[in-house]
C-alpha cells in the first residue's frame, strides 16, 4: 500500500538534546575524525571558537532524534522490512558546542509514490538555546513496494 500524500505537512517534535563535551569526542572517534577542535581541550581552547566545537555532522544525532516519532507514527503505517535509508541532506548555520541546547522540529516534506516505491522526504529545523538556527535537515526514506 502506498503512504499516503495527505500526510505531506504532519509536524513532529519538538525534541530537545544537550551537546556534551564528551558525546562530541566520542562521536569524532567514532567517525575517525581527529581534529583537534573536535577532540584537544587545550587546542580548541585557543582556537577561533575558544573550545571543543561539535563536528557539522555531530547534527545526525540531535536532528536524527526525530526519525523515532516519525518510524512509530501508526498513521502513516510504514512498512520497516520494505524500508531503506536513502539520503540525507545537512545545512549549517551555528557552530555547536558542549552545553548547547538544540530543539529539533520537522515535517514530512514530500511523498512521492512511484512505480515500484515510495520515496518519503522528512525535513527537520534544529536551533540552539538562543535561537538561532543551527541546522536543516532532510532525511529521504524509500520503501519499496511488496
Amino acid at each position: 500500500m502506498a503512504v499516503d500524500k495527505k500526510f505531506i505537512g504532519r509536524e513532529y517534535g519538538p525534541l530537545t538534546y544537550e551537546i556534551g563535551k564528551e558525546k562530541i569526542k566520542e562521536y569524532a572517534a567514532a567517525i575517525r575524525n581527529e581534529d583537534p577542535h573536535y577532540m584537544d581541550d587545550e587546542f580548541a581552547k585557543n582556537s577561533k571558537y575558544g573550545g571543543i566545537i561539535a563536528p557539522p555532522t555531530f547534527a545526525v544525532i540531535y536532528s536524527g532524534m526525530l526519525a523515532a516519532p516519525f518510524f512509530m507514527d501508526s498513521e502513516l503505517n510504514l512498512d520497516f522490512a520494505m524500508l531503506v535509508h536513502g539520503e540525507q541532506e545537512f545545512e549549517f548555520y551555528e557552530v555547536v558546542r558542549p552545553h548547547d541546547v538544540i530543539t529539533t522540529t520537522g515535517k514530512i516534506a514530500n511523498i512521492e509514490n512511484k512505480e515500484k516505491v515510495d520515496v518519503v522526504s522528512l525535513e527537520t529545523y534544529s536551533k540552539n538555546q538562543d535561537g538561532k538556527d543551527v541546522c536543516k535537515a532532510i532525511f529521504t526514506f524509500v520503501i519499496r513496494k511488496r
